[in-house]
């Protein structure tokens, strides 16, 4: 990777996500980035693929969030393209081919990512291990649903979780990959472990509590 590219993205890039909300922060960023690094090295006997293209992606696809969760996809891709500085590494092409990327990357999107880039940060984005998957959850829902209490959180989190994870779930994976495909089911074995799952969540819940008693 180009390490001036990689410099500029670490210090201009990355620190913007510090207005995200707490289950997109730069701790889920940084993940995103690693598994779509981790996705492109197992694809790459059988895709010609740009490693400073998937870094810039992931490292762009949720910089919209400050802006509105429900079109940050849009925003997200927007901002890319007007970021002057990506011409130093890329042509019009790529930047092009980036943002529709991003554009794609969402979990409830119904088609199919226009480019082996899109997939990749798609499948990147699921973070399927349960317990990343849980904690974020119960974060969003204290971020965003401040007034409920425990037993709200626990069927808030319950209700999302069935709909995006569960068997006929609107997530997407597009690839397939190894990890992906053994944390999905882990994540399942969960969501049909009642007790387990309430439990997850109530420590979850106990810990955000303690670090900041305004949730």
């Amino acid at each position: 990777m180009a390490p001036s590219l990689h410099r500029y993205l670490e210090e201009r890039v990355l620190p913007r996500y510090r207005d995200c909300d707490a289950a997109h922060d730069l701790r889920h960023i940084e993940a995103v980035i690693e598994n779509s690094l981790e996705i492109a090295r197992e694809l790459s006997g059988q895709y010609a693929l740009d490693i400073d293209m998937v870094y810039a992606i992931a490292a762009y696809h949720d910089i919209g969030i400050p802006q509105g969760r429900a079109d940050h996809h849009l925003t997200s891709a927007a901002a890319l393209r007007a970021d002057c500085r990506l011409r130093q590494w890329f042509s019009p092409p790529q930047i092009e081919t980036m943002a529709q990327a991003v554009e794609d990357h969402r979990a409830s999107a119904k088609e199919r990512p226009r480019s082996i880039y899109g997939e990749i940060v798609s499948e990147a984005d699921r973070t399927l291990d349960p317990e990343t998957v849980v904690r974020r959850t119960v974060l969003y829902g204290l971020d965003h649903c401040p007034q409920l209490n425990f037993g709200g959180q626990y069927a808030r989190a319950w209700e999302h979780l069935r709909g995006k994870y569960g068997p006929g779930g609107y997530v997407k994976m597009w690839l397939r990959t190894g990890k992906n495909t053994r944390d999905l089911e882990a994540l399942r074995q969960l969501l049909d472990d009642a007790p387990r799952l309430k439990q997850m969540c109530r420590q979850f819940y106990d810990a955000a509590k303690k670090e900041d008693p305004r949730r």
